[in-house]
């Protein structure tokens, strides 16, 4: 069959097969949109009043605004990526790691995949860890209404981490990313949600109590925080905005859930310049009202500066949401890895029947090994979760770890090798310049990040995480 046959063949009203002879695609940029704004905004925004508190009001906003600019530009030069070698017409890459070997070559493709599938299991430890303490944060603040303020209501994260698990398992067993939709549309609302809540909250302790001690600098030096002190914090801070702003690694997964017209590269531009700039809205609304309602003494997870006592029922919608929404964020992450290794695995061993065959049970379709690596991943990142469960210097060493090779540096690579930009030339040197300080910003973030999570580890007990 010709290649234009074959295109026909893919824009018939009622086939069933696109263009590459796979199952029609059915997303539009409104559910991408939602996939976008599920992946963003997670529990990144949840730190960015601490992130405030340690920038101060003039670097906290600028680096909100300089995250949100690079990653709105680098995102839209990696939606024309997702065919090469033409954007509209070109043969599909289904994975971001797919396109980096299309336009760069093995060695390129190899690294890609080590930093890429690396993050997203970073990121499922850390959505497993907030899970739990926001989980943990409601059985706390329903203790202290029922048995009063003076009550011991502390409680091990543990259990809620094992809870978080098993739903997880359950719903590893979808096959696809394609099938996500309804989850992820639902983890958006959520997220909406538990931010208009931190940020009604903000505003009503700053209307009772007026605005907290705060400064155009941050947190400022004194004989109990040190400006050395000071300065690992900041590195800290820059690695936790960096992680909320975080997406790109899933970027050519979503896209691929996209119908083929119009373009897919189309509609995902307008997908992700509607999910940045929502995020964007929100996280400026989060770290500046959060900053201003505590001050310097902004807390990690803001929501869980509002103490338990009152409104206690509207602190447990937000964490019901939390949980909700982190449910569907954490398959959103986890499904590329998913089909990364079951592809792999189908290649690997074609005559492997475990691998190969599908069941259908009760409609759903059923695999051996699908249910065992899944079972297995949930678990493993369960136990790591368990066993180093801290928040903020994780967030921040994700994001750092994130931010420049996945976010900036082969978005950059990937547009100039299939843009053919000449070497040397004005925009190719000014690209690189972006990506060099991109860099720079990555690596004292993540110094700042990994020396937090050294002083933690010093002073915590695996396995003995409480709230």
């Amino acid at each position: 069959m010709s290649s234009h046959s074959i295109a026909e063949r893919g824009y018939l009203p009622n086939e069933k097969f696109d263009d590459d002879g796979r199952v029609k695609r059915t997303g539009t940029w409104k559910s991408a949109s939602a996939h976008i704004i599920t992946a963003v905004i997670g529990s990144g925004v949840l730190s960015l009043a601490w992130c405030f508190a340690q920038l101060g009001w003039i670097a906290g906003t600028i680096t909100l605004a300089l995250f949100s600019v690079i990653t709105m530009f680098t995102s839209i030069l990696l939606t024309d990526c997702y065919r090469s070698p033409d954007p509209v017409t070109g043969k599909r890459n289904y994975t971001y790691m797919d396109a980096v070997k299309a336009n760069l070559g093995t060695l390129q493709y190899k690294l890609c995949g080590i930093a890429q599938y690396g993050v997203l299991t970073g990121i499922t430890i850390g959505y497993t860890t907030t899970t739990a303490i926001s989980m943990a944060a409601i059985n706390k603040s329903n203790c202290f209404h029922k048995h009063g303020h003076q009550a011991d209501c502390s409680v091990h994260n543990n259990s809620f981490m094992v809870i978080f698990a098993v739903i997880q398992i359950i719903l590893s067993q979808v096959p696809n990313f394609h099938k996500l939709s309804p989850l992820s549309v639902i983890a958006a609302i959520m997220s909406f949600t538990y931010s208009l809540i931190g940020i009604g909250l903000s505003i009503a302790k700053i209307i009772d109590e007026g605005i907290g001690e705060t400064s155009i600098t941050g947190r400022p030096i004194d004989k109990d925080f040190s400006g050395m002190e000071k300065m690992w914090k900041t590195f800290s801070a820059l690695g936790d905005v960096a992680f909320a702003y975080s997406f790109c690694f899933v970027l050519i997964e979503i896209q691929d859930t996209l119908k083929s017209s119009p373009p897919e590269n189309k509609q995902m531009k307008i997908a992700t310049a509607i999910g940045i700039a929502a995020s964007t809205v929100f996280y400026m609304l989060c770290g500046v009202l959060g900053y201003a309602a505590f001050g310097n003494d902004a807390p990690g997870n803001f929501l869980t500066g509002f103490g338990f006592y009152d409104p206690f029922w509207l602190i447990d919608i937000a964490n019901i949401c939390i949980v909700i929404h982190l449910l569907g964020a954490y398959q959103v992450l986890a499904q590329p890895f998913f089909g990364f290794v079951e592809n792999w695995s189908k290649k690997k061993w074609p005559q492997n029947k475990l691998i190969t065959n599908e069941f259908s049970i009760c409609g759903t379709d059923f695999n051996v090994f699908r249910l065992t690596w899944r079972t297995t991943y949930v678990i493993v990142t369960t136990i790591i979760a368990m066993i180093f469960p801290f928040f903020n210097d994780f967030v921040g060493l994700l994001g750092a770890g994130t931010f420049w090779p996945l976010s900036v540096y082969f978005p950059i690579e990937l547009y100039m090798s299939q843009a053919k930009i000449r070497k040397y030339s004005f925009t190719w040197i000014w690209m690189q310049i972006l990506s060099l300080a991109c860099l720079i910003v990555s690596l004292v973030a993540a110094v700042g990040s990994t020396r937090g999570l050294i002083t933690s580890v010093q002073s915590f007990e695996p396995f003995q995480s409480v709230s």
